[in-house]
């Protein structure tokens, strides 16, 4: 018996709604991976060429890591605009300095199919974080800045060895304030024969300026939309009540840049915007707010991924309202103001236990 799809769960499981919202069939959560696997193509379209490569051949990719390289003498690399010296070893509320520190890098299959297909995303993990959520999942990497010091060149040889393993793409996780290191390392991995998609795995919130100068760079943006209200960027994330407004800005231009993203025949995508947003319970992320958002400025049919792993770690349990997981009702209630907000490119995973 073939696996059934999101769709006949959703039926099943008695919200015709939801399953009228999703533009195909995909396998449920706990086979998907496998049948996404199964079904691509082992390496995908030959004659694609990632955006970075003409950057590369005309020296201007080195000149913007170079460029970047120097705004960490007054660091503004992300909104909160610190303005330390990170050369001069001094930290912001990230945490970093000028070192670089990664967690770990390997073949992630935990991310969207479309990325993973059968040899996986390569994922490069990098620790410290500016947004400080309370409620994250990798706590001890972006809070605690668990990891290694690495150069740049180890950087490079990280994504040359993910593209030796079969990875479809070299997918870097929490990268805003490594954006000097991270450039500076794709020219030299680029030299020397790295062709993958460069995936910017973000939380969203970012600098328009420094945006701009991943221009050409970037072919896939990965980014979150948290939140949609200003009180839950400043309760959850460190006072960070401008994170809608600026997100919104980083989201128009990641769009502009790399447009809506398309998955290939082989069922893997190279380029374009993919949206995530974790709903949270109570409606404390505002998901409305994020819908509707994304639907009045953004394409109908622009990849969003609702997601309903949310979780109470780190110091969820200190705030009442996020202190539990994430209910069947409240996840059924999001999907279906995607489907009033007209999107049609909405991917969702399994359904969270009933209240």
């Amino acid at each position: 018996m073939p696996p059934c799809t999101r769709r006949e769960c959703l039926m099943l499981l008695g919200y015709p709604l939801a399953a009228s919202l999703l533009p195909f069939g995909v396998g449920c959560a706990e086979r998907e991976a496998q049948s996404a696997r199964d079904a691509l193509a082992p390496h995908g379209a030959a004659d694609f060429e990632p955006a970075y490569l003409r950057r590369h051949r005309d020296g201007s990719l080195k000149a913007r890591g170079e460029e970047l390289w120097e705004v960490l003498r007054a660091c503004r690399l992300c909104p909160r605009e610190c303005r330390v010296n990170r050369i001069d070893r001094q930290r912001g509320i990230c945490r970093a300095t000028s070192a670089l520190v990664i967690s770990s890098h390997h073949p992630h299959f935990g991310e969207e199919p479309p990325l993973v297909g059968d040899g996986g995303s390569g994922t490069i993990f990098f620790s410290n974080c500016a947004l400080r959520c309370v409620f994250c999942i990798n706590w001890t990497i972006s809070h605690r800045g668990e990891g290694q010091t690495r150069s740049i060149e180890d950087l490079a040889d990280m994504m040359l060895t993910l593209q030796q393993q079969g990875c479809h793409n070299i997918n870097v996780v929490t990268p805003t304030h490594y954006v000097p290191h991270i450039v500076l390392a794709l020219d030299r991995a680029a030299a020397q024969g790295l062709r993958l998609p460069f995936v910017y795995n973000t939380c969203g919130w970012e600098q328009l300026d420094i945006l701009r100068l991943l221009d050409g760079v970037v072919d896939i943006y990965l980014p979150d939309f948290k939140y949609g209200a200003p009180e839950a960027g400043e309760r959850y994330s460190a006072e960070a009540k401008e994170y809608p407004s600026v997100t919104a800005n980083a989201f128009l231009e990641m769009q502009r840049q790399v447009g809506v993203a398309r998955i290939d025949p082989d069922g893997l995508i190279r380029r374009g915007l993919m949206i995530r947003h974790l709903v949270m319970p109570n409606r404390a992320a505002d998901t409305r707010g994020v819908i509707d958002w994304v639907a009045r400025h953004l394409p109908k049919d622009s990849y969003v991924n609702l997601m309903s792993q949310y979780t109470p770690f780190y110091r969820a349990k200190e705030f009442p309202e996020i202190a539990r997981r994430l209910t069947r009702e409240e996840y059924v209630e999001v999907i279906q103001w995607a489907k009033q907000a007209g999107l049609t490119n909405v991917h969702t995973q399994r359904m969270p236990p009933r209240a």
